[in-house]
């Protein structure tokens, strides 16, 4: 990571341990609670649900969440790397165990009363209760959730495990690797944090899944790729963003944006953000405070006024027609 300056300078910025820094993992724990959107990509809406769940086998789980299928999501984190090889159990088998417990779940009332309910008790501050009791607001908010990402029938289905560490062990990117080509949903994200002075920077990056598992493989046989050479064969597809549609002329500054299903709306601004009673915000934080969830599907929930579309159908539609525009050239 680079600062640049204003006298058109490069300076290093060197990643720092969680360590360093003096962060527990109960502090990784509480940045990602209230920012979980910073390992979310703007296609996914994620509602956090409790911390520090205990299980039957007295485990507790470091964060629960619900995503916009309807699955429960088991978040474990460690600080760094030999945070993780010191572990007694391995990283991924534990957040196996605790998945699995969670597919006992079989409602969202089951849900609220063993987790949610107790959640917003530990966190009432952070809630309006308006006169409701935990588990009637926590049935509320869940509900909602559900139904505006049409996961009401697919409650619980399936379960999904997300690792978090500063940095992974070779072991554990392999096994997540197989686990996730034999169809178990787990992702690996880095939390890299980095200091410039008095100043804390955090910087994440999404490892795993990826297109080819075979990258991660450990083979037993051969030592001598590089993870220099083993990383420069990694593509990750990506959907285009808010930049690319207002270069592709489908939405434009000044265009009245509405969160989908409510009354709130604002104006889209040449770099992508919105204006809304007077304040300049990303979408992502527009919508997570309209919504009260703690990431949303951006470009799912944001509707252009004018052609009543969501920017998602938007996109599709363009993406489409440049598809077809390309197949009848060839």
């Amino acid at each position: 990571m680079y600062l640049f300056n204003k006298d058109s300078n490069l300076e290093p910025i060197d990643p720092i341990t969680f360590s360093e820094l003096d962060m527990t993992e109960n502090d990784m724990e509480e940045i990602l609670r209230t920012n979980i959107d910073i390992i979310c990509n703007e296609d996914e809406s994620l509602l956090i649900v409790g911390r520090q769940v205990r299980n039957a086998a007295n485990g507790r789980s470091d964060l629960t969440a619900i995503d916009n299928n309807g699955n429960i999501v088991v978040i474990e984190i460690k600080r760094d790397k030999d945070d993780i090889k010191n572990r007694r159990e391995a990283f991924e088998f534990q957040a196996i165990r605790y998945a699995a417990s969670y597919a006992t779940i079989d409602s969202p009332d089951d849900l609220v009363k063993k987790i949610y309910a107790p959640y917003i008790d530990k966190y009432k501050d952070e809630f309006d209760l308006g006169g409701l009791t935990s588990y009637e607001l926590g049935i509320r908010k869940l509900r909602e959730f559900l139904r505006a990402n049409e996961a009401e029938k697919t409650f619980n289905g399936n379960q999904s495990i997300i690792l978090i560490a500063s940095d992974f062990d070779e072991q554990t990117l392999s096994a997540v690797a197989w686990l996730n080509k034999n169809n178990v949903n787990i992702s690996c994200y880095k939390l890299i944090p980095y200091r410039h002075k008095q100043t804390i920077f955090l910087s994440t990056e999404k490892l795993l899944p990826i297109t080819n598992y075979s990258d991660y493989f450990v083979n037993l046989l051969d030592k001598t790729a590089s993870p220099a050479t083993e990383k420069s064969k990694i593509k990750r597809k990506q959907l285009p963003k808010i930049d690319d549609m207002l270069k592709w002329g489908v939405v434009k500054e000044g265009d009245i944006i509405v969160a989908k299903g409510k009354d709130e709306e604002g104006k889209l601004l040449a770099n992508g953000n919105i204006l809304a009673d007077g304040k300049e915000q990303s979408l992502q934080k527009w919508l997570k405070n309209i919504y009260g969830w703690s990431s949303v599907q951006t470009y799912v929930f944001a509707v252009k006024k004018d052609s009543g579309k969501t920017l998602s159908e938007i996109r599709e539609e363009y993406l489409a027609e440049q598809a077809k525009e390309d197949s009848d050239s060839l």
